[in-house]
């Protein structure tokens, strides 16, 4: 039996139980074309017009090695070691859907090419070619990448807020760097949250989804684009049977936003939530698990206008119902600019509807270039709704010029600056007017995911 045939035979077995047919046993040659004069079901029309627009992604990041004794300056000169960074490569696998032939236009995740400093997209017919990254989102996790070549084929989108838990679905991707592979399953449920940090309205299958798979297609039975496959909840780090996607609406409106201005422009109501516990539910008299409590207006902000105040409780925005901080950070995040927004919620217990209008988020950002010749290179900006969280303050580092010399030091993209030579700096501004004394030394303070350390720029 051929690869193809197999993964045919495995990607129909959940629908041909579910059709009341007889599965074929695994030790059988295969499917016969027919039951009692009936045609059996197959997708692999649907499949041969799909697979081209999947792609293959291979990024290379040059990653600094560091080391004690090499380090060490008196080490270097004993041993004549050359006083120069040492590398080496990392190479990572993921998957990509080509979503504009006309324009080359991919999407992926934000994760398969983050940091890359090269990135090599495989396609169908076995083309590779070099892309260049037209704009990332980390928030959502999704890149849009843009390669050069003639002769691409797309595959369409589909509305995901039509999708209803049952659908059938098929996940496309190149798992383990196999090749590319075909996986069926369903819609198992939609809209979740709470999975990783961001803006989160995932789509959950149980269409196998595996390492390499991140960035391929979910696809619905008419061959239309559904979702971005992202990540999987798996205690081994194989597929359980539970995975995540990005809905297409919620690509489509990232990758119209990248690739017109290079970034997604968010609007912010301007206030701080905190979850509701059983003791903040008995003081408020509302229940667990409804509303998200506002603990901080900022000056100025919409929610200030509107004349929201602390200790109020957001229920509902919209026709969105607010059950946690998340949600509401949520409809923050994915509402379009200047959209009106009717907030319920309670104050001292009392239904109140306020009405305003979602702003842009009034966000400082700075060039390193302007600030000291050790930041040439880097952009600057402040932390935006997504990255807040308890005791986090600071500038984000939203890009770094690979030839900079501080990219050289071993800073990054995404980077989180919460100091400088051990005094701690509130925002971008704040940043930039420590800046202006010109320090002789500047010691960074980082915050990267889970760690927090010291990087010296030279």
């Amino acid at each position: 039996m051929s690869s193809k045939q197999t993964m045919r035979s495995v990607s129909f077995s959940a629908i041909l139980v579910l059709i009341g047919l007889l599965a074929i046993p695994a030790a059988q040659a295969g499917l016969p074309p027919a039951v009692d004069g009936q045609p059996m079901p197959t997708l692999a029309p649907m499949i041969d017009r799909v697979t081209p627009a999947v792609v293959n992604i291979n990024t290379k990041t040059r990653v600094q090695v560091r080391d004690p004794f090499f380090d060490d300056p008196i080490f270097r000169r004993f041993f004549n070691v050359p006083n120069q960074p040492r590398e080496r490569v990392q190479q990572s696998l993921g998957s990509g859907v080509i979503v504009d032939a006309a324009k080359g236009y991919v999407l992926t995740n934000n994760h398969v090419t983050q940091g890359a400093d090269d990135i090599a997209v495989t396609l169908h017919d076995n083309r590779t070619v070099k892309a260049r990254v037209i704009g990332s989102d980390p928030d959502t996790d999704l890149t849009v990448l843009q390669i050069p070549a003639d002769n691409l084929q797309a595959v369409p989108l589909a509305l995901s807020r039509d999708l209803r838990v049952g659908d059938f679905v098929v996940a496309i991707g190149d798992p383990f760097g196999l090749g590319q592979t075909v996986t069926s399953g369903i819609v198992s449920a939609l809209d979740r949250k709470g999975i990783s940090r961001g803006y989160q309205n995932f789509i959950q299958t149980d269409a196998a989804i595996n390492p390499g798979n991140s960035g391929g297609a979910l696809v619905n039975l008419r061959g239309e684009l559904v979702g971005i496959n992202s990540m999987i909840f798996s205690p081994s780090g194989a597929s359980v049977g539970i995975g995540f996607a990005i809905p297409s609406d919620l690509a489509a409106n990232v990758m119209r936003q990248l690739v017109e201005y290079g970034e997604v422009r968010r609007g912010t109501l301007g206030v701080d939530t905190q979850d509701i516990t059983p003791e903040l539910a008995a003081m408020l008299s509302v229940a667990v698990g409804k509303g998200t409590v506002i603990t901080r207006v900022r000056k100025d902000a919409p929610a200030a206008k509107a004349g929201i105040q602390p200790g109020d409780v957001i229920t509902a925005i919209n026709d969105s119902t607010i059950s946690s901080g998340q949600d509401l950070h949520n409809v923050e995040g994915l509402t379009p600019i200047g959209t009106p927004l009717a907030i319920s919620l309670l104050r001292d217990g009392k239904p109140l509807t306020l009405r305003m209008t979602l702003a842009a988020s009034s966000v400082v950002s700075l060039r390193g270039d302007d600030l000291d010749v050790r930041l040439a290179g880097v952009q600057l900006t402040d932390l935006d709704e997504s990255q807040r969280r308890p005791g986090l303050t600071g500038s984000v580092v939203k890009n770094v010029d690979r030839a900079s010399r501080a990219y050289a030091s071993g800073l990054r993209g995404g980077d989180v600056i919460v100091g400088i030579n051990q005094r701690d700096i509130e925002d971008t501004g704040d940043l930039g007017e420590l800046l202006q004394g010109k320090p002789r030394q500047l010691m960074l303070t980082i915050v990267r995911g889970q760690s927090v350390f010291y990087l010296l720029l030279q």
